[in-house]
């Protein structure tokens, strides 16, 4: 902690909201991040940093500075996650919910309970963020992929804390037993377990590691080629992108497609249907490829957020399509409600 901060510290513990605003500022993207990881909705993760940094501000007083500020504040922010697992069901995604849907029957209705896993905006998100440690298996942009957050969904509240806590942001098994109120033993033991699950749902490369295969020129081309079609409403071309077992998901709804026939059939009565016109633009969401879409409207004249669709890619195919129409994602995103002609 630079002197700086040490003297904003002591200005906090003196009663100075400002103070301590101020010096929890630089923790809160990556807080935030570590909420998403444990909890797999950005509401949620707001939320239980809300209720988390609260809580460091009563405790403030109390805090002796045994362990570092990044470490008590983890550890509050982890135990603010903790209650919210207990008290709500775990977020999935439509390929997690049930089996995939016929594309001759009509689409289900959305649910309205709030079970979806949801994508997250990563600008910001610190490469500095996780402490040295010969243990940490993931890089932060792939702690965030869809994929890897879906399969923590599977991990019971602990060992998820401990993975995360562990693999993601490179504590020592000590520094977590502290956290969770655990043994060293059991936080290893908890993290074999973890892995378990982990490696059993996970892909066998990560889209970092894929999208760093494909290069700069080549994921351009790949993004260039995928909005040119989109926009024309050009199903041959989108499906010629895809993989032959490639998915489709549209969460709220719970309905979902597998297979390329399954997806073209979607694409040609439904999305790309008609007369639609889309807009697409890039955003950066949970690492990989992701694009606000935008809908033409007759009665506003003009293109209105529709969905925030993140792709999935590997051996530089598409292999999964998740278009979240979810409320409030593009404000949180950081995009306009609409995009004028």
């Amino acid at each position: 902690m630079t002197d700086s901060e040490e003297a904003l510290l002591e200005a906090a513990r003196r009663g100075d909201a400002a103070a301590f605003s101020q010096v929890v500022a630089s923790y809160r993207p990556a807080l935030q991040a570590h909420c998403y990881r444990m909890l797999g909705s950005v509401q949620d993760a707001e939320d239980a940093l809300q209720d988390a940094l609260l809580n460091a501000w009563r405790a403030l007083p109390r805090f002796e500075a045994r362990s570092s500020l990044r470490s008590w504040l983890y550890r509050i922010a982890t135990n603010a996650c903790l209650k919210t697992i207990a008290r709500r069901p775990k977020r999935v995604l439509p390929v997690d919910y049930g089996p995939p849907a016929d594309p001759h029957d009509p689409l289900a209705q959305p649910l309205v309970e709030a079970i979806w896993l949801e994508p997250y905006p990563d600008v910001g998100l610190e490469v500095e963020d996780r402490l040295p440690s010969p243990d940490a298996r993931y890089e932060l942009r792939e702690s965030i992929e869809l994929a890897f957050v879906a399969a923590l969904q599977y991990i019971p509240g602990r060992q998820r804390a401990v993975l995360i806590l562990r693999d993601v942001l490179g504590f020592t098994a000590r520094e977590v037993a502290a956290t969770l109120e655990m043994t060293p033993a059991a936080v290893n033991t908890a993290l074999q377990r973890a892995h378990r699950t982990v490696d059993e749902r996970l892909p066998p490369k990560s889209q970092q590691a894929t999208l760093n295969a494909l290069g700069n020129e080549g994921l351009r081309e790949m993004v260039d080629r995928f909005v040119d079609a989109w926009e024309r409403a050009d199903v041959g071309s989108v499906v010629a992108m895809l993989a032959a077992d490639a998915t489709i998901a549209m969460p709220p709804r719970p309905t979902w497609y597998r297979g390329k026939d399954a997806v073209a059939s979607f694409l040609q009565t439904v999305a790309l249907a008609g007369d639609k016109r889309w807009r697409l633009q890039t955003v950066n969401a949970n690492g990989p490829v992701a694009f606000g879409e935008y809908l033409w409207s007759e009665t506003t004249q003009s293109f209105v957020a529709e969905a925030v669709t993140v792709l999935t890619i590997a051996d530089n195919m598409i292999t999964d399509i998740s278009s979240f129409r979810l409320p409030d994602l593009f404000a949180r995103f950081g995009l306009p409600d609409h995009l004028e002609p």
